[in-house]
């Protein structure tokens, strides 16, 4: 048995049989000179191959249009920019005369470079870009070259799928039937792949380093998408274990029909709101399944930095405006756009800052570059006569910052009315709580403020000065740290007194063991992946407020973390006495 763990893409608990996929690579790549009259030629031939890779990828555009959203259909709208890229026509038209070496040789080593260079750069974004560029790569390789490969849409068996990276186009392709789950040795929750195997509702576990080289075609394999467990050839006990999880998934999966349309509310009548966070518009039709009560958190990064470019006033209003429409009357909230830190635009951004996530980020990108701003602004407000929206902004450190982006707002108002652009006409603008200065000053926030929303990621990650992908100190990164607790409680209690609902959008308001604490604490709105809506639920249904309360005055009472941890315990264990 080999256990490992790897990054949770898009959550569920699959058994089965791994299929190995090592297709992507290309093999051996003829080399061999040509003569001074041969040039010519070869340069016909490979344009010859870029027509028909066009081809081909204009068909996964439309396919994808029509089998998932314009916003995916975007990626190969920057294969097809790729293959119309002047510098690298230029530079693969001279190296051919210089060397004069075969077209495949050619091209494959300017492109090989290439990727290589951008799977080295520590921005995600540009490690994204590489896997683009050996997606088109391979296409034309293989027109050049006239191989025919296997394809994932023939797989004709139930398989967990194992491969070192998936390319685009195979993901969009592949037998999605037959494809049960999804390993990989790269990528992370924002890759491509990963923001499609959830479109898809596929569970993935992404991020794994060498997996393909630790399994046989065909071996047992056990995948957990919700905490990136991956077990190959599991032995009794664990096979066990995960049949019985697996068993508890179904059965809460089936569960969901019956629970969706409860109210999340305790015995004793206290009613809070559960809703869904988002990364891309595919994903809003799909919340409603869970019990969605409205999206809390709708990331707009992917339309900036997919693919590759700022997204016009008119994409972002289309894509706004679709899941509006999706949730009907239920709101939804968008997120300014969080760039910096991991995700960068390099076009505006610099890649190589030393310490980004105390960078240049979020709201302080957006107030320096303020018609890049404006312009995600005017879409919303025009989306918002499509249905019930709201609108938060990030990483606010103090009243001045928000003060200047509310400016920015009703800027966008008055070029909205000059321009004759309708918006509804009264559009709650919150604040998302995320660093300890704003927790601290969260009374002053308040005055300006619709709402709040507790990002805690974030709010851990700055109060505890932990950086949560060092995995040296990811331990330190507890929600039920005193520290964590006291802002927790400070920001709710500045809201409340101001009449303003409390929030959280982060991964804390998912932890359905933490869900009586933050009812106690008197959290107003949880917003959660939506597969964690159930769970819960649950937790919400079978708790009195009265005990809840109780639960968080003692918590915010212990001095240590494995105190709170411990009092958590103790509760559920009462909870689940009294039920019994």
């Amino acid at each position: 048995m080999k256990k490992f763990i790897g990054i949770p893409a898009s959550p569920g608990i699959v058994i089965g049989n791994a299929f190995l996929y090592l297709e992507n690579e290309n093999g051996e790549i003829p080399r061999y000179g040509i003569k001074k009259n041969q040039v010519d030629s070869e340069w016909k031939r490979l344009l010859s191959a870029f027509e028909e890779a066009a081809d081909e990828i204009r068909g996964l555009q439309e396919k994808a249009e029509i089998e998932i959203s314009r916003e995916q259909a975007a990626i190969f709208a920057a294969h097809l920019l790729m293959l119309e890229d002047e510098e690298l026509l230029g530079e693969i038209q001279e190296r051919l005369k210089t060397e004069c070496q075969n077209i495949e040789w050619v091209f494959w080593h300017i492109t090989h470079d290439l990727s290589q260079k951008l799977m080295a750069a520590a921005d995600p974004y540009l490690r994204e870009r590489a896997v683009d560029i050996a997606d088109i790569s391979r296409r034309v390789l293989n027109i050049l070259l006239k191989i025919k490969k296997f394809s994932l849409a023939d797989l004709n068996r139930d398989a967990v799928l194992v491969v070192h990276d998936l390319l685009p186009s195979d993901t969009l392709t592949m037998n999605k039937e037959r494809v049960k789950g999804l390993v990989m040795d790269v990528g992370g929750r924002t890759s491509h792949t990963a923001i499609l195997a959830r479109a898809f509702e596929i569970p993935a576990v992404l991020g794994l380093s060498n997996i393909t080289r630790e399994i046989q075609n065909g071996e047992k394999i056990v995948m957990d998408g919700a905490s990136g467990v991956v077990i190959i050839e599991p032995d009794r006990a664990a096979l066990k274990q995960y049949e019985n999880a697996l068993g508890r998934y179904k059965k809460m999966v089936a569960g969901f029909s019956l629970m969706r349309d409860l109210p999340p509310e305790t015995r004793d009548g206290y009613r809070v709101r559960l809703m869904a966070n988002i990364e891309i518009p595919d994903e809003a039709g799909t919340v409603l399944n869970y019990g969605a009560e409205g999206i809390g958190l709708y990331r707009s990064e992917f339309l900036f930095i997919s693919p590759g470019k700022t997204a016009e006033e008119e994409e972002q209003y289309r894509a706004y405006s679709g899941v509006l429409k999706a949730m009907g009357n239920l709101p939804v909230t968008i997120r300014t756009v969080d760039v910096g830190g991991d995700k960068i635009i390099p076009e505006l951004q610099n890649t190589d800052e030393k310490n980004p996530l105390l960078g240049w980020r979020a709201v302080r990108f957006s107030l320096a570059h303020p018609e890049i701003f404006k312009t995600q602004l005017r879409a919303i407000l025009r989306s918002s006569v499509e249905g019930n929206v709201r609108v938060m902004f990030p990483m606010i450190s103090g009243i001045e910052e928000l003060e200047l982006a509310l400016g920015l707002w009703e800027e966008a108002k008055a070029e909205c009315r000059t321009r004759g652009q309708a918006f509804a006409g009264d559009i709650p603008v919150g604040t998302m709580i995320e660093i300890p200065s704003a927790a601290v000053s969260a009374d002053i926030l308040a005055e300006k403020s619709d709402f709040f929303s507790i990002g805690t990621n974030d709010l851990i990650q700055y109060t505890l000065a932990v950086d949560r992908s060092n995995e040296k100190v990811t331990y330190l990164a507890q929600p039920s740290h005193p520290a964590v607790l006291r802002l927790l409680k400070t920001t709710i209690d500045a809201a409340h007194q101001r009449g303003i609902p409390a929030a959280m959008c982060g991964e804390m308001a998912g932890d359905a063991d933490m869900s009586p604490l933050l009812l106690g604490l008197g959290l107003d709105i949880f917003s959660m992946n939506a597969s964690a809506i159930p769970a819960v639920k649950r937790v919400i249904r079978g708790a009195s407020m009265e005990s809840c309360r109780a639960l968080a005055e003692e918590a915010l009472k212990r001095r240590y973390t494995q105190e709170v941890n411990a009092l958590l315990e103790e509760w559920r264990e009462r909870e689940e006495e009294k039920a019994e």
